[in-house]
């Protein structure tokens, strides 16, 4: 399902993610950890959850960086999906940082 909302309002529901910098309506995020077994630990758990909600992210891994893209391919944009899925990103990186 689309999502009804504007790219700013998307943006207010969540914790410093951004616009990609590419021509797709996608937001973007880099976490970082203190090693690379912190980094990988985050994925797992976000990696379960996008396989629930069968919702994947586009990301990238570089030692103790994680850099997230979110997007809905079938809608052509952002979707609650997206929302949904940075939310609980957002609480799995806090949680393990506390």
């Amino acid at each position: 399902m689309a999502c009804k909302k504007n790219i700013d309002e998307v943006l207010s529901e969540l914790n410093d993610w951004q616009i990609t910098n590419d021509s797709r309506e996608a937001i973007t995020k880099t976490f970082k950890f203190k090693n690379f077994k912190e980094a990988f630990a985050f994925m797992t758990m976000v990696a379960l959850k996008a396989e629930q909600m069968n919702h994947h992210p586009e990301w990238t891994n570089v030692y103790n960086s994680v850099s997230i893209n979110l997007t809905t391919h079938d809608v052509g944009g952002l979707s609650e999906l997206d929302i949904n899925l940075g939310k609980f990103i957002d609480d799995t990186f806090k949680q393990l940082n506390g």
